[in-house]
């Protein structure tokens, strides 16, 4: 008897790894190779025309790297680091080559209050240094609150800037309000100034450079390179992290709707939809606590052009996001316990570039 209740605890065990790998598929076949060592929170990377990258370090360091060296960047402004604030997002200007701006987001300690809030910048790059610096947006006023700063850039398809910030842990006032900064995100020209079809500019007192609100933290946004949308992922508490496609003057419900409880446990809402808000059309449960994001369009991976990555910086992987009509169908680990993923780009090499914490920036290998 003693044997046969062993046989049963052991096939028991197996059918319960069975599952469990079956709800969380690991690959384990891809490998990687590290190209840049030794950074700590590459937050930001993009890749220059003399085939060097820029990265962002959120410490307040910019790093360029080339032939296997890196050169710290001057003129970088001061920096307020603390919590989830630093050096955050880096983009170039779809026209890069022929004006040769660059745009990133960091906090800031300007303006009203103490502490910080996050600002967009753009500059140029002259044998290292930033020069021709200006400050396109600084949100206020400055909190000594180190939760929720976002922020990711990117320009669409007709050549507007958007970018986002975190509620900066006010989820009371700031994210359904278009007369405070915080949970949106912004879309501007690419001098700085404000789209006249902005959705909010004829609103009073309205914060006139918002397209989307009722956001959380954001650290994740792309377009889809079929649809020309912008996708954005979002940290919810406790459950409910989610994947939006952005709407103008749409708004995305934090807090109000949620699909994730507090810290605690406890609730903080008891509806999960509400008209006039709008659904993410993907929500993870547990949280993975998601930043960086990628649509792959390249070759290099067999299979996989359409497919999203996502990091995860709560499970230390990234999630290959399988889609069919705007639904997510499939999730697969990849590079699974490396380190917390902060970023991820696809390369002018067609390659993905992650940006991992307490590492360095891996290239992800096709499968043998």
């Amino acid at each position: 008897m003693k044997i046969r209740s062993f046989v049963v605890l052991i096939a028991l065990f197996i059918g319960m790894t069975s599952c469990a790998q079956d709800k969380n598929p690991i690959n384990m076949n891809h490998t990687y190779e590290l190209v840049v060592s030794d950074l700590t929170i590459p937050w930001g990377i993009v890749f220059l025309p003399d085939n060097s990258m820029l990265i962002n370090e959120k410490e307040g360091k910019m790093i360029r790297f080339k032939d296997g060296v890196k050169t710290e960047v001057q003129g970088v402004p001061k920096v307020y680091n603390r919590g989830q604030g630093g050096l955050l997002d880096l983009a170039l200007h779809p026209n890069y080559k022929e004006n040769g701006w660059i745009y990133f987001t960091y906090a800031s300690s300007e303006g009203e209050g103490e502490g910080g809030h996050t600002a967009l910048m753009r500059a140029k790059l002259d044998n290292d240094t930033l020069v021709n610096k200006e400050l396109l947006y600084k949100a206020t006023p400055n909190t000594t609150k180190g939760e929720h700063f976002g922020s990711r850039i990117v320009f669409d398809n007709d050549g507007y800037l958007y970018f986002t910030i975190g509620e900066r842990g006010n989820r009371d006032e700031n994210p359904q309000d278009i007369t405070r900064d915080g949970g949106k995100v912004y879309r501007l020209n690419d001098d700085g100034s404000i789209p006249n079809d902005n959705p909010f500019v004829n609103e009073p007192n309205a914060k006139k450079a918002i397209y989307s609100y009722g956001h959380r933290n954001p650290q994740g946004m792309v377009v889809n390179p079929d649809t020309g949308q912008i996708w954005v992922h979002e940290h919810g508490p406790k459950g409910g992290d989610e994947i939006n496609i952005i709407k103008k003057g749409a708004n995305y419900g934090w807090p109000v709707i949620s699909y994730g409880v507090n810290y605690s446990g406890t609730k903080f809402t008891d509806i999960t939809k509400k008209e006039g808000m709008e659904q993410p059309i993907h929500y993870w449960d547990p949280s993975i606590a998601p930043s960086g994001m990628a649509f792959i369009t390249s070759d290099n991976y067999p299979g996989w052009k359409g497919n999203l990555l996502v990091g995860s910086l709560k499970f230390s992987y990234m999630d290959k996001v399988v889609l069919a009509d705007e639904k997510v169908v499939k999730e697969e680990r990849l590079l699974d316990g490396l380190g917390r993923v902060r970023t991820i780009v696809q390369g002018p090499d067609g390659y993905v570039y992650v940006g991992v914490e307490n590492l360095g920036i891996v290239k992800l290998l096709p499968k043998n």
